[in-house]
């Protein structure tokens, strides 16, 4: 994973208040978990045999995945066109995607109606090799195996520097009736210490075989994720019912990856009051409109071949739904075709939310806005299965949090030059430190 150097992890106290504000956001969430599995999938939901997939699978897994993305996007501009000065960014989207995937695989496991048959996914005599489901659930769990191996150098690089300060801090707050004996902890914390200095080379030597497997897995399974609407041609409506599913899904997934990877840095960056890597970034963004402009040219013409223009631009719920998704990507990119926006933090936020609003509208309407079976049937999240999902969304954060303060994750901006300050309000607020603190840091802000 490149030069340690170029990765730091995030300076200071892990149980902030906003810490402890998304743990009880996430608690509430895992309240409602425990509910489903106490009194069955109907007690947290609206779900029904005509809606059997509510927002757990719509948000959770077939956008949570897309937004989880930003690793895949980032390791293709990596490792397929050689752009290695974005090789500090790559951690900090693989972390992002580590978390999306996994919790992706979690409410999959939340929604299944018989969860205690799940394991029969692992008994080959059970497969069903040509579902395209199938292919999903393996190539995720295959996928958030290989994000878990291409994050371990960061894990394994903070144990050999470690000082176990935090080991030793809890061992001292423990009771010493009950604290473990010092000499005895220090001598298995140094066989840790040494099995991961072991372990380390030897697993640079193969990590380009996963980072393959990393950029492979997520083609198959973000394309077949298009696949799955495919069969519902009676249910989904004409605007987003296409053969071309497969290839919109795949397109949308490298946009939004690109896009939310400019979120991530831009909102940790103002967070921590980082610089802001406005050289990488504004590259990352110059390449967002030529994908863009393929996935609109390619559903203009599927909607002119199919003759649904009209039903486009006909003004109801569904035409609306179609139009804001579209403007929304729309305009995001019109933004960024322009040098002076994407040298802009704010614009790159605004153009990057854009974007990512409208990939996952697309995906809404797909999985659930479009999708009609039938009169009678009718669905809305009820207000369990939304804390769910928003105690999920905080666990990715909390994670998030937590990883970059523990392991060196975040772009080292004394490594490679920095960028610009966060706000100029930041430095004003913390007064000269604030702004001596920021190398290279100009005090205003774009």
């Amino acid at each position: 994973m490149g030069n340690p150097e170029e990765y730091q992890k995030l300076e200071g106290k892990i149980f902030t208040k906003s810490f402890f504000i998304l743990l009880s956001v996430v608690l509430l969430g895992f309240y409602f978990v425990g509910v489903r599995y106490v009194k069955g999938i109907g007690a947290v939901s609206n779900m029904s045999d005509g809606y059997p997939w509510g927002i757990w699978i719509t948000y959770d897994v077939a956008t949570g995945t897309a937004i989880a993305c930003g690793g895949y996007a980032v390791a293709i501009l990596v490792y397929i066109r050689n752009r290695m000065q974005y090789h500090p960014m790559i951690r900090s989207a693989i972390l992002t995607s580590m978390f999306g995937y996994g919790l992706a695989g979690f409410s999959v496991m939340v929604d299944l109606g018989r969860p205690w048959n799940a394991y029969n996914f692992f008994i080959p005599s059970k497969w069903q090799a040509n579902s395209a489901m199938f292919e999903v659930a393996l190539c995720v769990m295959a996928y958030s195996t290989v994000l878990i191996l291409e994050f371990l150098p960061a894990i394994l690089t903070s144990i050999e520097q470690s000082k176990w300060d935090r080991m030793n801090a809890v061992r001292n707050w423990l009771h010493p009736k009950i604290a473990p004996d010092q000499k005895s902890m220090q001598d298995k914390l140094e066989m840790v210490r040494l099995g991961a200095v072991w372990l380390k080379p030897r697993l640079n030597k193969v990590l380009i075989f996963f980072i393959v497997l990393g950029i492979t897995l997520p083609t198959m399974h973000q394309s077949s994720l298009g696949s799955l609407l495919l069969i519902a041609s009676t249910k989904l409506h004409p605007l987003w019912h296409t053969g071309f599913l497969p290839l919109l899904f795949l397109l949308n997934c490298v946009f939004i990856g690109y896009a939310i990877a400019i979120l991530e840095s831009i909102i940790s960056s103002y967070s921590f009051k980082r610089p802001f890597e406005t050289e990488e970034l504004s590259g990352l963004a110059a390449l967002i409109p030529f994908v863009t402009v393929i996935w609109l040219c390619v559903v203009i013409g599927d909607l002119a071949y199919r003759g649904q223009i009209g039903a486009a631009l006909k003004g109801d719920f569904y035409s609306g739904w179609f139009l804001t998704e579209f403007l929304l990507v729309a305009s995001g990119s019109l933004l960024l075709f322009f040098k002076k926006f994407r040298r802009s933090p704010r614009w790159l936020f605004t153009s990057a939310s854009l974007i990512v609003l409208g990939g996952a509208l697309y995906r809404f309407n797909v999985y659930l806005i479009g999708f009609n079976p039938g009169q009678g049937w009718r669905y809305f999240p009820s207000f369990a299965e939304v804390m769910v999902t928003v105690g999920i969304v905080a666990l990715e954060v909390l994670g998030y949090k937590v990883f970059v303060a523990l392991f060196p994750v975040l772009p080292n901006t004394s490594a490679h030059g920095g960028g610009h300050a966060p706000a100029k309000k930041t430095a004003a607020k913390h007064g000269k430190k604030a702004a001596l603190d920021v190398p290279h840091a100009p005090v205003e802000a774009h």
